[in-house]
């Protein structure tokens, strides 16, 4: 196999495993899908709750910002004693990861909208949580998307290491690959990988797009 060409290795890897293809990308989607669920859950709440107490955010900021910090494996080790080995280690990092652009864009959306709009609330008598709802989030939508975009893409490439403690994914062939020696091999992990990165890349844009005040459009 070391004599063909690394796309002819590729090709071959293919046609012998394209239904485990299918599988580890199922597994890969649904390690993101969840940990992301989790993420933009508590991400969401916590950028908001630090708009509202103000004091929070050196320590919730830079909570997330060490988690961002620490290697990948080495979150994956410290989850170990917590999950055990396989998935639920691996979603744990993952939501981990995905925090802290998520918190950083939901707060900074927040704080950005304009003063007089507030005001212009208030003075129609909204309360504070009707002024949360109906006019800070709808405008700091687009940014906490752009947060939730960079996210989601950071997490396709952090959980091909899920292999390395037996979660799946499509890292189980850049690991099989790296460990075989077969350039092919490690390609059927990335190039999925990096397809799937590129697709939820397009779709939050859009979302985000989608999302945007007609107002803002135009700036």
């Amino acid at each position: 196999m070391n004599n063909l060409s690394i796309w002819q290795q590729l090709t071959q890897q293919l046609q012998m495993r394209w239904g485990e293809v299918l599988e580890a990308t199922s597994v890969h989607i649904q390690l993101v899908f969840f940990s992301m669920l989790i993420a933009i859950a508590l991400g969401v709440s916590l950028g908001i709750l630090v708009t509202r107490v103000p004091k929070l955010s050196t320590l919730v900021l830079g909570g997330a910002g060490v988690m961002q910090t620490i290697p990948s494996l080495a979150l994956l080790g410290f989850m170990i004693p917590l999950f055990g080995i396989g998935v639920k280690t691996a979603i744990a990092a993952l939501f981990l990861y995905s925090l802290l652009p998520i918190i950083r864009n939901t707060y900074t959306g927040i704080k950005d909208v304009d003063p007089a709009t507030r005001e212009a609330a208030k003075g129609m008598g909204m309360t504070s949580a009707q002024i949360l709802f109906k006019v800070e989030l709808p405008l700091a939508i687009p940014v906490i998307m752009a947060g939730i975009r960079t996210a989601a893409v950071i997490n396709v490439g952090n959980a091909t290491l899920a292999a390395f403690i037996g979660a799946g994914g499509l890292g189980d062939f850049i690991f099989l690959g790296i460990t075989r020696g077969i350039d092919g091999l490690i390609l059927l992990g990335a190039i999925p990988a990096a397809l799937l990165a590129i697709v939820l890349e397009l779709f939050f844009s859009g979302v985000e797009r989608w999302t945007t005040p007609k107002g803002l459009k135009a700036e």
